[in-house]
């Protein structure tokens, strides 16, 4: 793929908005080189850092001091998009942002929309559509977990296992495409054989980054803990000591917990949402009984439940994998299996909280390929092996040809090879406008 030349010039703030010393204004397209120098009066050196002022020289009074800003050059191809771009690091005062933003689109500029300057980019082949999910996933990560999985994704580690199996389909697909060309060439029956073989192979590698158990996609996300258990356990207390705030109401009355209350915390460099759910037990009041449904659901679902008891004995309808958790240890020792913890005296904490973090780290910890992290991905390499393995069960070299020939473009598909205009506006619409 190759940059499309003649896109017109865009802009928009690539820092955040709010106070703060410097804003960036990003630029991208046909023509920024002249509005550069209608700003600036002069092009600064390629990719180096230039103090400028900036003006706007159409006003009938004359010209204006816009800025005095850092000013940044980036000829096509060198740059994100691969077409002219500029940086221009402005003072960030929102009077400064408006006027420069002002001057842009008198200059012929417009503001870009979501994700534009990545779809330029993927456009120009600077990057594939898998690396800019990982751009976009970037931005999004709150701990250190995500940043390094997306940093690898964003450059290329994913692309590149995807892009080795297309690159040994491809080969694959032609030798059986010779063995349809030339049926009367007596060709060994060996050669048949090991494309199968080697068809098979592949299928199984895909099987296998499958079966990750959603990994990489539980880290991209985040966890939900599940803290459940009958009334006036603790549940709410332990809530709010893993939060380090009140966030949950804490009664001596059973039954205060109605809804389920959900707080972001981070176990392992893990984002977690805990959610405090309402008391298990048979109840006549409407809503209580609404409010454990919605326990009982946030169970189903959840990625770890914390089950919660203050007797000596767990209950008896603990979900399988669960964390048992003894609270109130200053009236009882903890049974075999359970953490001990009295959030009262502050006791156990320090273990729990090791635990939750060790489970964490083991429901998102990557295996020794790059993990699979968006639906999209899964379901296209899914769909692939689905398309392999009707091939490898096809008599007719054809019909094995032609699924070989869908399961090619399947993978295309996941990385943008192919024809995917049904599915840009998804992936680039979430990004935020400067990038």
């Amino acid at each position: 793929m190759t940059a499309q030349a003649g896109h017109p010039p865009i802009f928009a703030l690539a820092t955040g908005a709010g106070r703060a010393a410097i804003a960036v204004m990003r630029l991208s397209g046909a023509g920024c080189d002249a509005i550069l120098r209608a700003l600036c009066g002069t092009l600064p050196a390629p990719r180096q850092a230039s103090l400028r002022g900036l003006w706007r020289r159409d006003d009938p009074s004359g010209p204006i001091l816009l800025d005095r800003a850092l000013v940044l050059w980036f000829p096509a191809p060198r740059s994100y998009t691969g077409e002219d771009s500029a940086e221009l690091h402005l003072h960030a005062g929102p009077a400064v942002i408006a006027a420069v933003s002002d001057a842009l689109v008198a200059l012929g500029a417009r503001p870009a929309e979501p994700g534009e300057f990545t779809r330029r980019a993927f456009a120009g082949g600077r990057l594939d559509l898998v690396e800019a999910e990982g751009i976009a996933d970037l931005i999004a990560a709150e701990t250190e977990a995500q940043r390094r999985q997306a940093l690898d994704q964003s450059d290329g580690r994913l692309s590149r296992l995807y892009d080795g199996w297309a690159a040994r389909l491809r080969v694959l697909l032609a030798h059986q495409e010779a063995l349809i060309d030339f049926p009367d060439e007596d060709l060994p029956p060996e050669i048949e054989q090991a494309l199968l073989d080697d068809l098979a192979a592949l299928r199984c590698e895909m099987q296998a980054h499958l079966d990750d158990g959603g990994r990489g996609e539980k880290l991209r996300r985040g966890l939900t803990f599940a803290i459940v258990g009958a009334p006036n356990v603790g549940k709410s207390s332990l809530l709010n000591a893993l939060a380090e705030r009140e966030a949950a109401i804490v009664s001596s009355i059973a039954g205060t917990t109605r809804d389920a209350i959900e707080v972001r915390v981070v176990l392992g460099e893990v984002p977690v949402t805990l959610i405090d759910t309402a008391g298990l037990r048979d109840t006549q009041d409407e809503i209580e009984a609404e409010g454990v449904r919605r326990a009982l659901f946030h169970v189903k679902h959840a990625d770890c439940v914390i089950a919660m008891f203050d007797g000596e004995t767990p209950p008896a309808d603990v979900p399988k994998g669960a964390i048992l958790v003894r609270n109130k240890i200053d009236l009882g020792p903890a049974p075999d299996g359970a953490i001990g913890i009295s959030i009262h005296q502050d006791r156990g904490m320090d273990a729990l909280r090791a635990a939750l973090a060790e489970r964490a780290r083991g429901l998102t910890a990557a295996s020794a390929g790059p993990p699979l992290t968006r639906a999209r991905h899964r379901a296209a390499i899914e769909e692939t092996a689905s398309h392999l393995t009707t091939a490898l069960d096809m008599d007719w070299p054809e019909m094995r040809g032609e699924d070989m020939r869908q399961a090619m473009r399947a993978l295309g598909r996941l990385t943008g090879a192919v024809g995917v205009e049904e599915v840009l506006d998804t992936v680039f619409g979430q990004f935020c406008i400067g990038k």
